[in-house]
């Protein structure tokens, strides 16, 4: 089994009860052990500023499914919990589960970039993600500790 980190967000149809939902979901997927998830955190948008904070956090995932096979599934996920794709990014969403980290992968696929492309400098990614796994390297060489260094903790309240 790999380690995979999810990015969790949501800020419609009550975010709290819609990560709530998607740790349960992820905890039922095939192949697949939730080892554990973060706090919530709440955070200003990105894009759009007239949309309502979004509410965040981070789990990590063991898994033997392929990153294209959990992609698929986390994207059922979202379609269960209500998502509805648009062009418009960052806007505002039900839910939103983004693959942050594969194990030691970098992937670069038309439908998926592991390491997540932005996660270094998105601090409702980092802080979670140090909760969970302090000290860890990415697969580039880079510290979390170098990144969360680069990347305050701002805009951000642990719920």
């Amino acid at each position: 089994m790999e380690r995979a980190y999810i990015g969790l967000g949501s800020n419609l149809a009550e975010p709290l009860q819609q990560l709530r939902g998607a740790l349960a979901a992820l905890a039922s997927l095939p192949q697949s052990r939730l080892f554990a998830s973060s706090s919530f955190y709440a955070s200003d948008p990105l894009g759009p500023a007239d949309q309502p904070r979004y509410v965040n956090a981070v789990a990590a995932l063991d898994t033997d499914l392929a990153p294209l096979a959990l992609l698929d599934a986390l994207q059922a996920i979202e379609l269960q919990q209500g998502r509805e794709r648009k062009a418009e990014r960052w806007g505002p969403r039900t839910l939103d589960l983004d693959i942050l980290l594969f194990g030691q992968r970098c992937l670069n696929e038309p439908r998926l970039t592991v390491p997540h492309y932005h996660m270094h400098a998105r601090p409702f990614v980092l802080y979670p993600l140090a909760e969970l796994a302090p000290g860890l390297h990415l697969p580039d060489g880079r510290t979390l500790d170098e990144l969360l260094a680069a990347c305050p903790f701002q805009g951000l309240e642990r719920l």
